[in-house]
C-alpha cells in the first residue's frame, strides 16, 4: 500500500455507519502523488512520494528542507531518511568552512 515518505501516512481502516446502524468496514487511501521536490540545501530535485496534505504542509513549513529537519527519524521511510543525511552533511560541511 502507498504511504507518505514524510509524514508515515497510509490507509486508514473505518466504518461506514449508515442510518439503521449496520457498519461497514472500508479502507481511506491518502492521496499520494509522486512528487519532485527542489532541495536549496542539496541544490537539486528529490524524487518522493508525498501525500497532498503533506505537500501542503511543507509549502508552510518553508519548504522541503525546513520541513524534512523537523520530522522524526522514526517516519521517514528509507530514501526521505537518506536525502536528510546527505542534507545535514552538507550544512555540516557549510559550518565548518
Amino acid at each position: 500500500m502507498p504511504r507518505c515518505e514524510l509524514t508515515g501516512k497510509g490507509p486508514v481502516v473505518k466504518n461506514l455507519v449508515s442510518h439503521s446502524n449496520i457498519k461497514t468496514k472500508s479502507r481511506a487511501h491518502p492521496n499520494i502523488q509522486q512528487k519532485r521536490v527542489f532541495s536549496r540545501v542539496l541544490n537539486e530535485m528529490v524524487n518522493l512520494k508525498l501525500a497532498t496534505s503533506t505537500i501542503r504542509d511543507m509549502e508552510h513549513a518553508g519548504g522541503l528542507d525546513a520541513f524534512i529537519m523537523r520530522v522524526p527519524q522514526e517516519k521517514l521511510s528509507k530514501r526521505a531518511l537518506t536525502v536528510k543525511t546527505r542534507m545535514m552533511r552538507k550544512l555540516r560541511t557549510k559550518k565548518s568552512n
